[in-house]
């Protein structure tokens, strides 16, 4: 399958590291021009680099701003006013407990990992369902439906991006605009890698073999073992951004090794 994304618009929130590069980098690689965000110049430019290096002809632009304001979607939208495909993936995570959570991080976590999405497919679908054809995936993650108990307030801000997506699939029927959520499992990101790296030289290993030990003990219905690559789960979100992902809409696009033990 070669997918083609010549001539289209790509944003990608929260694509400095991890899964937003990644993805970027697979939009960048099939054609699309593409907008990476971040709210550090020098995290910005550092993820364009990276993405060039590998992609010499690689067509790309850096966004510095908070997207997790209101005035940071409004800064995006002004410098780009249209695009095709719409990637929302900006997010947090922290471990904590419910009866510690303050107000305060509830509606921080709302703020960035569910109202920067809305924002920005409110303000760039009317445009996609005027030119007849767009894409918008929300990044959600297997805590949508398997809700850490370390991290409530995580969990319940994947479950609103699977519902929400969900709700603006039906919204845009017969449009030609498909809306999707993509649902990722323990990943090895450089957070991931972070956090593992001191338990993995203690133990003389690599962090490939200290993912997969996390995996099982933190997942254990995982079926393949292991934490997932970037790569593994941008190829989903580069595949559902396609021409090719024509007739997938409103679905909940799991990429999470089997963790979720259900049909």
């Amino acid at each position: 399958m070669h997918i083609d994304l010549t001539g289209l618009k790509a944003i990608v929130t929260g694509s400095t590291a991890g899964i937003g590069l990644e993805s970027a980098r697979g939009l960048a690689a099939a054609g699309a021009e593409v907008v990476i965000t971040g709210r550090a110049q020098d995290k910005v430019d550092g993820a364009l680099m990276a993405l060039v290096a590998g992609s010499p002809d690689a067509k790309a632009v850096g966004f510095v701003g908070d997207l997790g304001t209101a005035e940071g979607c409004a800064a995006l939208v002004a410098t780009h006013p249209a695009a095709d495909i719409l990637v929302n993936n900006l997010g947090v995570y922290n471990p904590q407990d419910f009866f510690e959570v303050p107000d305060e991080e509830w509606v921080r976590f709302f703020d960035i990992n569910i109202l920067s999405g809305v924002r920005l497919s409110r303000a760039y679908l009317p445009g996609m369902e005027r030119s007849g054809w767009g894409r918008v995936v929300f990044i959600s993650s297997e805590s949508a439906f398997n809700i850490p108990s370390d991290m409530i307030h995580y969990g319940f801000t994947k479950t609103a991006l699977v519902s929400i997506a969900r709700g603006l699939a039906k919204r845009m029927a017969g449009t030609g605009v498909t809306v999707n959520s993509v649902l990722p499992g323990p990943t090895l990101t450089e957070g991931l890698a972070g956090m593992l790296a001191e338990d993995a030289k203690a133990k003389g290993t690599d962090i490939e073999t200290a993912a997969a030990a996390f995996v099982m003990a933190k997942r254990p219905s995982s079926i393949i073992q292991r934490a997932a690559t970037v790569e593994e789960v941008a190829n989903m979100v580069v595949y559902t951004c396609s021409r090719q992902a024509s007739a997938t809409s409103g679905a909940a696009l799991r990429v999470d090794g089997g963790v979720i033990d259900s049909l």
